[in-house]
C-alpha cells in the first residue's frame, strides 16, 4: 500500500513572538538533539499591515530581515534543520504576532 504523507513525531513546542519589519529580529531556543524537521506557521487575519513574517534558520543566532524567506498567514511549513538550530522571525510589514514551531523527529 502506498503512503501519502510523511509521519512524524511531534516534539518541544514554541511560540516566537515577531515585531514589525524594522524592527529586531526574535530567535527561537535551540532545537533538541534529535530533531531533524520544524513546523512551523502563523496564524492571522491577512491585512494591509500584516500579509505575512519572514523567518530564517540557522547555527548561533540567526538574524530575520527583509530579505529571508516569506511565510504567509495561515500557511504550515515543514522545513529541515540541524539539531541545535535556530529559527529567527521578523514581521514582513507593520503587523506583529508570533510564530508556532513544533520540533519534528
Amino acid at each position: 500500500m502506498a503512503s501519502y504523507h510523511d509521519s512524524y513525531r511531534q516534539g518541544a513546542s514554541q511560540n516566537v513572538p515577531y515585531a514589525a519589519a524594522g524592527g529586531a529580529s526574535a530567535a527561537s531556543a535551540a532545537f533538541g538533539s534529535q530533531t531533524y524537521w520544524i513546523r512551523v506557521a502563523s496564524v492571522g487575519v491577512p491585512s494591509a499591515t500584516l500579509d505575512g513574517v519572514r523567518i530564517k534558520v540557522g547555527d548561533g543566532t540567526p538574524v530575520a530581515d527583509a530579505n529571508s524567506t516569506l511565510l504567509p498567514l495561515n500557511w504550515v511549513e515543514i522545513i529541515a534543520v540541524t539539531p541545535g538550530q535556530k529559527i529567527a522571525v521578523l514581521g514582513n510589514n507593520t503587523g506583529t504576532g508570533s510564530v508556532s514551531v513544533t520540533e519534528l523527529s
